[in-house]
């Protein structure tokens, strides 16, 4: 007896090329997801401008390049529907739908609404869009009636405003959409090269198919234990941001090793990031050399996006079909 196909959804806004800590916090899981779930992969473009409407010119640029790296990550179009949210345009006409029916305070409850306009205070974020964008979340989501989305803990709160909305709407005209489950997922924390998150605001990332040369460059610039001064200073592998990068990268032996070989100064800081850049220099190679394939043909990109966002379409469709029957707004008649 065939089972009816579970949904998953995810996005990432477009920021360009794919760094170590969106590999880790989100792509590499969404490889692993691919043979499990009927997925759904977007690039979340108008999300871009809800805090970066004032410059739009790279948006183009950077979804190229965050969905040539998803591709030289393993995504793969056959198993998944890799799409752009802007080339969906019924997320927008369900937006619009629940925009009608979701009481303002819960969108200004959001956690991140606040936060977001504190931390960017060089952005106006005092924009309809801005205060908007969970619900626009919730209509990606739910236009494909996805049944999970892989979340970290700390976007729970996101995923649970969709529950909400998603009932409040149910009660008002009649069961459409189930209500999408949290897939927590185990992402490791990715140090950027200063021991803060890896973030590209914050300028210390890695990027996933960097060159080799840029990768070694990268990695002296590190931080390590700030206590170890002087190479035969016994050194403290936990609080070592190169250590963190071990652990991601390097194999169960490797890692005991320098744990071990730190602790007591057999290996000084400088001698450690070079063995450590070799190690993921080797353990990236087969990401670096799909995307310099896609480089030489940029068409695949265009290709897979093209077909992923008729093969989206053509759900979402479905689903505003349903939507419509159900509000009780619909002149197929006149069609």
């Amino acid at each position: 007896m065939s089972h009816a196909p579970q949904y998953v959804l995810s996005g990432l806004r477009p920021t360009g090329r794919v760094h170590l800590g969106n590999y880790f916090g989100a792509v590499r899981n969404w490889v692993r997801l691919q043979d499990l779930y009927d997925c759904y992969y977007f690039v979340a473009d108008w999300h871009a401008l809800t805090s970066d409407y004032a410059d739009t010119s790279k948006i183009t640029q950077a979804t190229f390049d965050a969905v040539a790296d998803w591709l030289a990550a393993g995504l793969d179009p056959a198993k998944a529907t890799i799409f752009i949210q802007s080339e969906v345009k019924e997320h927008a006409e369900l937006h619009l739908l629940l925009s009608m029916i979701t009481p303002l305070p819960w969108l200004e409850r959001v956690p991140t609404f606040k936060d977001q306009q504190a931390q960017l205070e060089d952005k106006d974020l005092n924009t309809y869009g801005f205060l908007g964008y969970p619900l626009l979340q919730t209509a990606d989501i739910i236009i494909y009636r996805a049944n999970f989305v892989p979340v970290g803990e700390d976007q729970a709160s996101h995923l649970e405003f969709s529950r909400e909305v998603v009932r409040r709407f149910n009660n008002f005209f009649g069961d459409v959409f189930p209500e999408p489950q949290p897939l927590f997922t185990e992402t490791p924390k990715v140090p950027g090269l200063d021991a803060r998150k890896m973030s590209k605001s914050y300028k210390n990332t890695i990027g996933l198919t960097a060159s080799a040369d840029e990768i070694r460059e990268l990695v002296m610039t590190m931080f390590t234990d700030p206590n170890r001064i002087r190479k035969k200073d016994p050194g403290n592998p936990d609080i070592c941001n190169l250590f963190q990068f071990h652990k991601l990268f390097s194999n169960e032996e490797t890692v005991t090793r320098v744990d071990r070989e730190c602790r007591t100064a057999v290996i000084g800081c400088v001698e450690d990031k070079k063995l450590l850049a070799e190690i993921m220099i080797e353990s990236l190679r087969p990401i670096r050399e799909k995307r310099e394939e896609i480089d030489r043909n940029p068409s695949i990109v265009w290709d897979v996006l093209r077909e992923g966002n008729r093969k989206a379409r053509e759900r979402a469709q479905q689903t505003m079909q349903l939507v419509r029957d159900a509000i009780k707004i619909n002149y197929s008649g006149l069609r």
